[in-house]
């Protein structure tokens, strides 16, 4: 494919899956060390109904109301996830199935039981995303990189997550030293002065930011298979944190850059007429890539946390 075609067709929705999975990812680890990595499926569950709420008090499909539609779900969902856990005494896992569950189907309700046929607000988008229609329509081939005009055409989900995944990245790296002591040794980091319920539940919301970005672009299959599989890809192939972070990354690179090409170019290789789901395919990626992991990491079954040196 020629510049002329892969930049204003291809190129913005890779550089969208990469940076959603990415920013995804990232916390994702953690998550999965505080064995808190259903709170990532929730979350992508839980921004459904805030979603439609949006839309149906101000009647557009806009950034910042579903934005901030979805963000306000994600903060009634931590609340409720809390609230249960507490004042029913059962386990995390069991409070946030009941949330998201019930959550996601009010959604689902509120969806079947409003008039979205307008715009492209439906449950297969909710699911999907809307990853293959993110083209650059002003691009006219790799120059247009440097054109400005061309550059204020762009989908406004590429600078957007963009800043989100930039975001994530700085959260993690000004408080590495806490997260990491806190994840490993909570204890620990309680009596060195750390504010530890204040950090995890900063990370929390950091996750349901990523989410939240992403979840418009790529839907709730990508956000939900990237929070788990190269984290947990990861885990196997190191004993080390920061070891396990870069394989993450690499992981969600891999499986957002091979997803997206098996999903527009495999079907034409077994000679189908048709492309297939681009997030669909890139989360199916991810799995293989944590199953090889889980097959042939050096560290597979190895019980515990990272090193923390």
């Amino acid at each position: 494919m020629s510049g002329e075609e892969f930049v204003p067709l291809s190129l913005t929705p890779l550089l969208i899956g990469i940076c959603a999975a990415v920013a995804c990812a990232l916390p994702g680890n953690f998550l999965l060390l505080r064995r808190q990595a259903l709170i990532g499926d929730a979350i992508s569950h839980v921004v459904l109904p805030g979603i439609v709420v949006a839309f149906l008090l101000t009647g557009v499909i806009s950034t910042w109301p579903m934005m901030l539609g979805a963000a306000g779900a994600a903060a009634v969902a931590v609340i409720l996830i809390e609230a249960i856990r507490r004042l029913g005494r059962i386990e995390p896992g069991a409070a946030m199935g009941v949330v998201f569950t019930t959550m996601f189907a009010a959604g689902v309700l509120l969806l079947e039981q409003t008039d979205t046929s307008s715009v492209h607000l439906d449950v297969e988008h909710a699911l999907y995303g809307n990853l293959e229609s993110l083209i650059w329509l002003d691009a006219t081939g790799w120059a247009s990189l440097l054109d400005p005009k061309a550059l204020a055409g762009l989908p406004p989900e590429l600078p957007r997550i963009a800043v989100t995944l930039l975001a994530v990245a700085l959260f993690i790296g000004l408080f590495w030293r806490p997260l990491k002591i806190s994840t490993f040794d909570e204890g620990f980091a309680r009596t060195i002065g750390i504010r530890t319920g204040a950090l995890g539940l900063a990370l929390v919301l950091v996750a349901a930011i990523s989410a939240v970005a992403a979840f418009d672009a790529v839907g709730s299959i990508i956000v939900i298979a990237m929070f788990i599989c190269p984290p947990a890809a990861a885990r196997m192939m190191t004993n080390r944190l920061e070891a396990q972070i870069g394989w993450s990354v690499l992981f969600a690179v891999l499986s957002a850059v091979i997803g997206y090409v098996l999903a527009g170019y495999g079907p034409l290789w077994l000679g189908w007429a048709d492309a297939v789901s681009a997030a669909g395919m890139i989360a199916t990626v991810s799995g293989v890539i944590l199953v090889l992991a889980a097959a042939f990491g050096p560290c597979r079954g190895r019980a515990g946390a990272p090193g923390t040196g």
